[in-house]
């Protein structure tokens, strides 16, 4: 094959998938992926690159139809449909933040008290996630998404358009659990559809759409509610979700393929309206899981102690951002006598950290992989994606704790926001880290240990989210964000004992053995 005809040549000879156990993805996670072809001796030549070197992990079939033998152009496609679906829950989400003292007026309660809206929809966007990803398994990942999509548009404009706190606390939280079915899911297309030497780069563009959603809704919101009522937001927000709604029904399409059936017995394609619909994977489901199955994968997956404590890490490090967006509005309007405008402004200071994490962590992880596999002949162990959270380590902890003496001590608004910023920064990198080295290290779960990523930040983030406020008033920004600084420190080992004993603990807690990818 010509490099130029697709995304991969083959070298030597023509290469049988059912013989490549040494280049299977689930083998990885035992003794590494094998990504460098010279350090290959004897047996079938792999596929490869472009570049004739980088073995391509998973090896793709023979058959068109399979998402890894995509072009590139439809793979990217794929991929920015994701993200517009990934960028919507939270966007929705803290919108609420900047709207919380007009809403509390109207409906006469607290802002405190309208803010419990806000952690509700929180919470459901980890829980959606979850539960999307156990439908993907059975009927297919297109028509969830799909239908969790529909659904997710209803109830934006439920909460656009309703009257009183019941009424718009209810669509709200119901907003959240189907607006985050592409947040839980994003790795299972990514996995889908790249192959491992591409993850890292993939996961830092979805997860920029994850880290600056919350951002971009605030800002948005605070120039709209000068002059707007503060329905306007949430209208915006529903617009968008319709125009994600058209685009996947434009270009979006079904992304799982079972390379353990031989092309000739693969179910029939059928119709693209079908596939949307769920139809074809409803008349194929017998090819994949069961529905108990596929309903317990993400329980087996959350029971490895792996995933579990790699979880938890994360639910540590990442809760802040979350409390941090949804109660930042109350913390610095009195402090600043900001108005709506100056609360917009200031959100850019995040937007700005996540732009540059991204920039950056577009060569940061590659690179990182690249001299890891040179210093090991050749292979890539999951373990090497946690080194770049040695690099975010600094940055949250200077970030928290920056940002407590700036409450604290009425600091200039510029370096809040740069600590902010600073803070946001080490998220971003130490996000793709934990995405990448899960997803490396369970290749057969990776939507579920996708969803249990998103729902461990917004779970805590949820929790903390509730007593931020109160915290804050009790002992102070200095000592909360202190305390909050520490707790990023006190939960690194993790990341040690991963990279010292994580092949052997990953052996003792076994693989996740699920009937499908």
């Amino acid at each position: 094959m010509n490099p130029a005809d697709g995304p991969y040549t083959e070298k030597g000879v023509s290469f049988d998938t059912e013989e490549a156990d040494e280049y299977r993805q689930d083998l990885g996670m035992n003794d590494g992926y094998i990504l460098d072809v010279n350090q290959i001796r004897g047996g079938k030549a792999p596929k490869l690159a472009a570049d004739n070197r980088t073995v391509l992990i998973p090896q793709p079939s023979d058959d068109p139809n399979d998402p890894l033998n995509w072009s590139q152009r439809k793979k990217n496609i794929v991929l920015a449909v994701v993200c517009a679906c990934t960028f919507l829950p939270d966007y929705g989400s803290v919108t609420g933040a900047v709207t919380l003292i007009p809403q509390a007026k109207e409906y006469g309660i607290t802002p405190d008290e309208v803010n419990h809206s806000q952690s509700g929809n929180q919470f459901t966007v980890g829980a959606g996630g979850v539960i999307a990803v156990m439908f993907s398994a059975y009927f297919g990942r297109l028509p969830v998404l799909f239908w969790f999509t529909v659904i997710a548009l209803a109830t934006a404009a439920g909460q656009a358009g309703s009257h009183g706190f019941n009424g718009f606390f209810v669509p709200r939280v119901l907003n959240g659990f189907f607006a985050g079915a592409a947040q839980g899911s994003g790795l299972m297309f990514i996995k889908d559809i790249y192959f491992v030497h591409e993850h890292a780069r993939k996961i830092n563009i979805w997860q920029a759409s994850v880290i600056l959603s919350p951002y971009a809704g605030p800002l948005l919101a605070s120039f709209m509610t000068i002059s707007l009522s503060w329905r306007w937001p949430f209208w915006i927000y529903a617009i968008e979700t319709g125009i994600c709604l058209i685009a996947v029904v434009a270009f979006l399409d079904e992304t799982f393929y079972d390379r353990q059936i031989h092309p000739s017995k693969q179910a029939a394609r059928g119709s693209r309206l079908l596939r949307l619909l769920g139809v074809e994977q409803w008349r194929s489901r017998y090819l994949r899981n069961t529905f108990w199955q596929a309903m317990s994968r993400a329980l087996k997956t959350i029971a490895n102690p792996v995933v579990f404590i790699t979880d938890f890490y994360y639910a540590c490090t990442f809760a802040w951002v979350v409390a941090i967006n949804a109660t930042i509005t109350l913390l610095v309007t009195p402090l600043y006598s900001f108005g709506p405008k100056q609360i917009g402004f200031f959100f850019f200071a995040p937007i700005v950290a996540t732009i540059v994490a991204e920039v950056i962590g577009h060569w940061l992880h590659d690179q990182t992989a690249r001299l890891y596999t040179q210093r090991h002949k050749g292979r890539l162990h999951p373990e090497a994606r946690l080194i770049v959270n040695w690099f975010a380590l600094p940055f949250l902890v200077a970030g928290l704790t920056l940002l407590g003496f700036c409450l604290e001590r009425r600091y200039h608004y510029m370096l809040t926001a740069f600590a902010w910023g600073m803070y946001v920064f080490g998220t971003m990198v130490a996000s793709v880290g934990v995405s990448a080295y899960q997803l490396d290290a369970y290749p057969k779960g990776s939507g579920e240990v996708g969803a249990w990523i998103n729902f461990s930040r917004t779970a805590a983030g949820f929790i903390v989210s509730y007593f931020q406020v109160r915290w804050v008033a009790a002992i102070g920004p200095e000592k909360t964000f202190g305390i909050q600084a520490a707790v990023c420190v006190g939960v690194f080992p993790i990341v040690i004992l991963f990279q010292v004993f994580g092949r052997k603990l990953r052996r003792l807690s076994g693989d996740l053995d699920f009937k499908t990818n």
